[in-house]
């Protein structure tokens, strides 16, 4: 089960669930295929809700990457996603928002 607390968010592909994670290198690996210069501007773009589907289906590329998954985008095209294309967006945009978060109070900074 995915940890909320470290970045983690859990989506389920094809009956399985998976754990996703935006690494460093997940993160640049994303800002590589987007084309961007940072990561900032695809975080206000869900911000605003003018994201595409390609920014979703990039993040959770990035994400499965950064939880340890070998596959490719192209796996994903005929994948059957648990909640559906709205649920897709929701994880997609959970993982920018956890990895991003601030620390709360009490948690360790480490």
């Amino acid at each position: 089960m995915a940890n909320p607390w470290t970045g983690e968010v859990t989506l389920e592909i094809d009956g399985t669930p998976h754990v996703m994670k935006l690494t460093l290198g997940a993160l640049a690996e994303l800002e590589t295929q987007l084309g961007e210069d940072t990561i900032i501007g695809l975080v206000e773009r869900f911000e605003r809700g003018a994201f595409s589907s390609r920014d979703v289906l990039s993040l959770i590329v990035a994400g499965l990457r950064g939880g340890g998954w070998q596959g490719r985008a192209q796996d994903l095209l005929a994948a059957e996603i648990a909640g559906g294309p709205v649920r897709a967006a929701q994880a997609a945009g959970q993982l920018l928002s956890r990895a991003f978060a601030t620390p709360t109070a009490g948690e360790s900074h480490s």
